[in-house]
């Protein structure tokens, strides 16, 4: 189950973020700084168990101060430098007895093998965040920040996700079943958008239902990528191999309607996960037949609760006058057809 995150300031922000529904109260100042011990043993009774806090650390001896204040999680962020494992390691006896974040920030490069440290120090997770203003999808990737997510889980950490994310990015962030996805700045108003974006009870093999539909016989919506070029490392023959052509997708999807008023996300299905989807299809690398890639493709689409079926046409570019490729057609609950 993905849980929001809630950044606050003050006991203020943490009352608002409580009756918003926030499932971690995270304590952090607006510099991305550490708060200080009276502030976070305040906002620990004001919570009183009620929800998971975390709180923002510096150094070592300032993380121990902090636990000692009776939260549960401890975040500590890490620039890449020459200390950069070492600094993990010396959490080690910390990380024994608390559970520890590991803060890692989107604008810098870090070790692959970095996950691997933090896990064999003890952290309980790893999260990514941004040092800068700015939005976290305009410094790393929909499928790097997957990958991400897959090699904390992979050592049995949890993974977090968040610097700047707005009411769109969610469902997209969604798909890679992070852990939590953290959120700034937010007011009354703007907490129950946001909480309304992330399902409470979410599984990660969710049935295929409606999400609090106000009428379920609403029918369906279509919802389309047209002409969406991308250089792909795709084809049989060898001479296809080891460069990118320029593939082209269109993709249809019919999508179950919720409401005949969609005002707010949380109504639509939106067509960035389509794109998203198709972008991190082509970077898992080549891949043979333009078949194979359709097929990928609609079963990516079909795995969302509200679509019902899918259109997919790949098309090759570089291989004549016009395009070749296929067309395939997939329903849920159907037998499927190909043209």
């Amino acid at each position: 189950m993905t849980k929001m995150l809630a950044s606050v300031r003050d006991r203020q922000e943490a009352e608002t973020a409580l009756k918003g529904g926030a499932d971690i109260i995270d304590l952090t100042s607006a510099e991305g700084t550490a708060l200080a011990l009276k502030t976070i043993r305040d906002t620990v009774k004001l919570i009183a168990g009620a929800r998971t806090v975390s709180a923002l650390c510096g150094d070592l001896d300032q993380a121990e101060e902090i636990a000692a204040a009776g939260v549960d999680y401890i975040r500590s962020g890490f620039l890449p430098s020459k200390r950069l494992i070492a600094d993990v390691k010396a959490l080690a006896g910390l990380a024994a007895s608390t559970k520890l974040i590991g803060v890692l920030y989107a604008e810098h490069v870090y070790p692959d093998d970095l996950p691997a440290a933090f896990a064999a120090a003890g952290f309980h997770g790893i999260m990514l965040d941004t040092i800068s203003a700015g939005r976290l999808l305009d410094h790393i990737s929909l499928d790097r920040i997957g990958s991400f997510i897959e090699a904390a889980h992979g050592y049995s950490m949890i993974a977090g996700v968040a610097g700047g994310l707005e009411a769109p990015d969610i469902p997209r962030l969604l798909v890679y079943n992070t852990d939590f996805l953290g959120f700034s700045g937010l007011d009354a108003a703007g907490m129950a958008k946001i909480r309304a974006l992330i399902p409470e009870k979410q599984k990660r093999a969710p049935k295929r239902k409606v999400s609090e539909p106000e009428d379920a016989d609403l029918g369906t919506d279509k919802i389309f990528v047209r002409d969406f070029v991308l250089p792909v490392h795709i084809g049989a023959y060898s001479f296809e191999h080891g460069k990118p052509q320029k593939v082209r997708f269109d993709v249809t999807a019919d999508v179950r309607r919720v409401t005949n008023a969609p005002r707010e996300m949380r109504h639509v299905v939106s067509y960035d996960l389509i794109m998203d989807g198709i972008r991190g299809i082509v970077a898992r690398g080549h891949v043979e037949l333009s078949e194979t890639l359709a097929e990928e493709i609609a079963t990516l689409i079909l795995a969302h609760p509200r679509v019902m079926r899918v259109v997919v046409r790949v098309e090759k570019l570089e291989l004549g006058p016009g395009g070749v490729g296929v067309e395939i057609e997939r329903r849920v609950g159907k037998r499927d057809r190909i043209f």
